[in-house]
């Protein structure tokens, strides 16, 4: 009987430590692994990336593990390559792409495996094959726009300049946000009579002769959310106020950082809405369903320090935009 009530004892310790040890891998897998991979780093990107981390941190508190990866300036496309295929291969949850070199880097990556990728500041995401069609993505690949309001840029540009008649960009010409962008300002454009002159790069070392280049042919330069122009802003700057002509942004944190004006998105409202995508994708949502977002709320942000240098009056229909000086 003994010998019986010892074995019934050993059985039931064994069924307790499988419990166990059930529980504890339970407890570890609620803890969510998403990996970032961001293009490179930028006021705007790094903007998203904060927005991505509240969102999530807000929902899961310690219970998502985040880490991101940044590409470098110099060879940002392989190094977005490498770090999606580390998540990929060491089965992440969930990868996060920021700025569309990183999400088609992301995607290729995550594609075999299954695992999610949801992705922040893609301005074309149909064009690069990210999704289907905006309302039915149709692959476990959703996110968020950051496509911009042309007429609205418009309507600031001509308020700001009335006598302006051709607007300078400089862009990318391997970056398909920005390729889409410019195909929509000339669109736009033809409504307001105004010439749109494109220049394209190849290179952080193709802005400086260029944006010299395209100053001179111009009544100023607009600027997308192309990454290299962003990242090279100061050149581009430089080069314009050498030509006497302003330099219209995306964003506020160009404006800051000396631009004229923009009808400005905010980033880290855009990073909050790709979290909380990300985190209704990590508790079972369907990204093949779930219809790609944008902001929709847009804000003038006039920089006041170079409305004077340039002694450009506030124009009436712009009396509550909002006003910054230059990051000194």
């Amino acid at each position: 009987m003994k010998k019986f009530i010892s074995i019934i004892l050993v059985a039931l310790i064994s069924v307790f430590a499988l419990a166990s040890c059930a529980d504890t891998t339970n407890a570890a897998s609620d803890t969510y692994k998403v990996g970032v991979v961001q293009y490179i780093s930028h006021p705007s990107l790094d903007n998203c990336f904060a927005g991505v981390e509240a969102a999530l941190t807000e929902r899961y508190g310690e219970k998502v593990e985040i880490t991101r990866q940044i590409g470098s300036d110099s060879s940002a496309d392989s190094d977005c390559a490498t770090y999606a295929s580390q998540f990929a291969a060491q089965n992440y949850d969930m990868i996060v792409a920021i700025a569309t070199p990183a999400a088609t880097s992301a995607f290729a990556a995550a594609e075999a495996k299954d695992i999610p990728v949801v992705f922040c500041a893609v301005s074309d995401p149909v064009a690069v094959g990210l999704v289907e069609s905006l309302d039915a993505p149709g692959y476990n690949c959703s996110g968020t726009s950051d496509v911009l309001d042309m007429e609205a840029q418009l309507d600031l540009i001509t308020s700001l300049q009335p006598d302006v008649k051709k607007i300078g960009v400089l862009y990318t010409s391997s970056e398909a946000n920005s390729i889409a962008q410019l195909a929509l300002l000339e669109e736009a454009a033809k409504a307001y009579g105004v010439e749109i002159v494109p220049q394209s790069i190849q290179s952080d070392s193709d802005i400086p002769s260029a944006a010299t280049a395209l100053c001179a042919k111009v009544d100023c330069l607009n600027n997308f959310t192309d990454n290299k122009v962003v990242n090279n802003l100061s050149v581009v700057l430089d080069a314009a106020n050498e030509a006497g002509i302003p330099v219209y942004g995306s964003e506020e944190e160009q404006v800051k950082n000396g631009c004229l004006a923009s009808v400005s998105i905010d980033y880290v409202a855009l990073g909050k809405v790709t979290g909380n995508m990300a985190a209704d994708a990590l508790e079972g949502a369907d990204l093949a369903t779930m219809a790609v977002k944008t902001i929709s709320d847009a804000t003038p942000v006039v920089n006041t320090d170079v409305l004077a240098a340039f002694n450009i009056t506030m124009p009436a229909a712009y009396a509550n935009a909002t006003t910054v000086t230059t990051n000194k």
